[in-house]
């Protein structure tokens, strides 16, 4: 006996059918519900903030030239804002992720996949 004797066959790939019906399930469903939950409102919030700074710059001149201290004005410490609420956005998705998508979708995968390793 040989060891591709004793080999395990390799289970089947799913099929488009397998996939379309993990699609329709509520497990995805609700994975989905909860991405667009976070993707949605955080896209609103952080286009809004963009939004507001461009239309600052371009009509409130004075504004966002005030100076806060020495050479450092509004604008700048606006734009520098920008950077900021980003990596603030990108920690809090990491965070909601790992917490709340990442399970799910690895029990999907689970189930999907038959336990396979």
């Amino acid at each position: 006996m040989t060891d591709t004797d004793t080999a395990k066959a390799p289970d089947p790939a799913p099929s488009a059918d397998d996939f379309l019906a993990v699609q329709a399930s509520p497990e995805f469903q609700e994975l989905r519900t909860r991405l667009r939950r976070f993707i949605f409102p955080m896209t609103a919030i952080f286009l809004t903030w963009y939004f507001v700074y461009v239309l600052l710059g371009a009509y409130a001149h004075d504004f966002m030239a005030h100076k806060v201290v020495g050479n450092i004005n509004v604008g700048l410490l606006l734009g520098l804002g920008q950077f900021v609420s980003t990596f603030l956005i990108t920690g809090l998705y990491v965070r909601f992720a790992n917490r709340e998508l990442d399970p799910r979708a690895a029990a999907i995968r689970e189930q999907m996949e038959g336990g396979r390793a």
